[in-house]
């Protein structure tokens, strides 16, 4: 296995997560008596670049395909998150009707929807045909396709290079990230501007966020390691912005090397000198997460186990990806928890991978009245408990698994 940016054989374990089905393959009753397909979760990382990745078992068009159950506009904080970005796009880059929007990795229009109130042309692209069916359904144009050098390329020819190319976790979702790095390039304007939301590397380590890690999810970036793969492709980052959104993520901006008009800013500067300091320039430093994420896990069942034999009743909330990883690594199943529930009806009456705990309707908490409720989507525990905050009328409480288990 060799590293997906520079080629260095990779040598150098972070973490090994044993072994998972695909995050997002969920179940149907008819799928319990069938063989589930798992594959590795070892991630290893780069001794030259220190990127951190994982190998690629499945390929994207098999996880991105019509079924693909995670759909974006489920999370109101998160489409907070994202008016918030449009009307600061909007004015710090002077867009306006004459603009060209394009975002890749657009699932079911949750961000282009509110470029609406602008009127400014927006394009998705999104591999997933039933996410994209919705956005199409609201009225956002949309193709169905992966972004890659080809893609950007006819783009160039067909002259619809985009003033503004955004993508929201999906830099960590392309094996191929050479080819897709090298894509933006090409589909930018002279002047045009990319951002790109990921989950920061930095904050996955310091909070042992080990649940981040799932198939989907190739690669894993500092902003040393990130700056170093935009540069080699002729972008420069010219701002960054570190973000609380799944459990702390970084917006980077980006854009043409030769561009004159964009200085870099002070915060790409300061947060460059805090990630060395830290050891995030040093191979050493990665090779201990490893211990943190099994002494995580022991806590975690050890709570759960206490409960469990003081006869208490525990539920899920959420089905998220990061979900699962948590609960096939640790091997939490029925006898640990009766069920989980979702607000996306894509997952409701499914069963999760690997565990094969059932995902139910939100309204089925009231009804059984749980004494614990185990948040899956930790990064969202604060929306989570203000919508089920009802849970407290019966002497219920909750549970945090990550940094590490606590009761609220």
């Amino acid at each position: 296995m060799h590293c997906r940016f520079c080629q260095t054989p990779l040598r150098h374990l972070f973490v090994s997560l044993g072994a998972s089905p695909l995050s997002n393959a969920f179940l149907r009753r008819e799928d319990l008596h069938r063989m589930e397909p798992y594959y590795p979760l070892d991630v290893y990382v780069c001794e030259k670049c220190l990127l951190v990745q994982l190998d690629e078992f499945e390929k994207p068009a098999d996880i991105f395909n019509s079924d693909y159950a995670y759909f974006s506009s489920y999370s109101e904080s998160w489409l907070s998150h994202c008016r918030e970005y449009v009307d600061m796009a909007v004015e710090r880059f002077g867009l306006n009707h004459g603009s060209s929007v394009v975002e890749i990795a657009s699932n079911d229009g949750y961000l282009l929807q509110y470029f609406k109130k602008y009127d400014i042309p927006v394009l998705g692209i999104e591999p997933a045909a039933n996410t994209a069916a919705v956005a199409l359904a609201n009225g956002i144009p949309t193709e169905i396709a992966f972004f890659d050098r080809s893609y950007a390329e006819k783009m160039r020819r067909e002259g619809r290079q985009a003033d503004l190319i955004i993508g929201n976790n999906v830099l960590a979702h392309n094996p191929n990230l050479n080819d897709f790095v090298g894509g933006l390039k090409p589909a930018l304007k002279a002047g045009g501007v990319i951002t790109m939301e990921f989950p920061h590397l930095v904050r996955l380590v310091e909070e042992v966020q080990f649940d981040t890690i799932y198939h989907e999810h190739f690669s894993y970036f500092s902003l040393l390691t990130v700056e170093r793969i935009f540069h080699s492709h002729g972008l420069v980052i010219f701002d960054v912005e570190e973000l609380p959104t799944h459990g702390g993520s970084l917006r980077i901006y980006a854009s043409h090397l030769e561009d004159p008009g964009r200085p870099v800013s002070a915060r790409v500067d300061d947060l460059r000198t805090r990630e060395t300091a830290a050891g995030y320039g040093n191979i050493d430093h990665y090779l201990s997460f490893h211990r943190r994420v099994q002494s995580l896990k022991r806590d975690l069942l050890q709570c759960l186990i206490a409960l469990k034999k003081e006869g208490k009743k525990i539920v899920g909330y959420g089905a998220p990806a990061k979900g699962n990883t948590l609960l096939n690594y640790c091997g939490i199943r029925t006898d640990f928890l009766d069920y989980t529930v979702d607000r996306n009806p894509h997952k409701q009456n499914g069963y999760l991978p690997g565990s094969r705990i059932p995902v139910k309707h939100p309204d089925r908490i009231r009804e059984d009245k749980p004494d614990y409720v185990l948040i899956l989507p930790w990064n969202i525990q604060e929306e989570i408990v203000e919508q089920i905050g009802y849970i407290r009328d019966w002497g219920g409480r909750f549970i945090i698994p990550v940094p590490h288990a606590r009761i609220l």
